[in-house]
């Protein structure tokens, strides 16, 4: 029997200088906390704007006890540092640096079977989501779709679904899957 592992699944994107900003949010991220699960990073357009710039969107895990307010609070706390405005109204529908959305607690093994349109309609993330609970509860999935590499300090992923763990005696991150 396997352990269960109990958090929450973010959505997360950027579409201004998309390979830097999504290092920089997995970076910001792993500073407040000791590990991520991550989808492959995809490539996809921009869905109910009027922009021409591609997002990069990944799928991250976040194993956690925290409440949904705390994390949301370093979410907001990271698009604002990333620069974006979020209490200029038309922010959804405006480029972004950084863009983090809390999809749904869940907990794996259990929760890897879920219908991803449960988890949210925002279908363009369906694959990754779909990735992301496989990984997670040790099931197969097959790519349709090239990931997107990404690299900051010597730490690469995006290419297909990793955990990452913050050495907190070093303060340095590596891939341990």
């Amino acid at each position: 029997m396997s352990d269960s592992r109990s958090g929450y699944l973010l959505g997360i994107g950027s579409n201004i200088e998309p390979r830097a900003n999504i290092a920089k949010i997995i970076h910001l991220l792993l500073c407040q906390l000791p590990r991520l699960s991550l989808s492959r990073v995809l490539k996809i357009p921009p869905i109910g704007m009027n922009s021409q710039r591609d997002f990069l969107n990944v799928v991250v895990f976040i194993e956690t006890a925290m409440t949904e307010v705390e994390l949301k609070m370093i979410c907001n706390d990271i698009e604002i540092t990333l620069g974006r405005d979020r209490h200029d109204p038309a922010r959804k529908t405006k480029d972004r640096t950084a863009d983090l959305d809390i999809l749904t607690k869940a907990v794996f093994p259990e929760d890897g079977n879920r219908l991803v349109s449960s988890i949210t309609d925002e279908y363009f993330l369906y694959p990754l989501l779909d990735e992301i609970n496989a990984y997670l509860s040790n099931g197969h999935y097959s790519t349709q779709q090239a990931g997107e590499t990404i690299t900051f300090d010597d730490l690469t992923f995006g290419q297909t679904a990793t955990t990452i763990d913050r050495n907190a005696s070093t303060g340095n991150e590596r891939v341990i899957q």
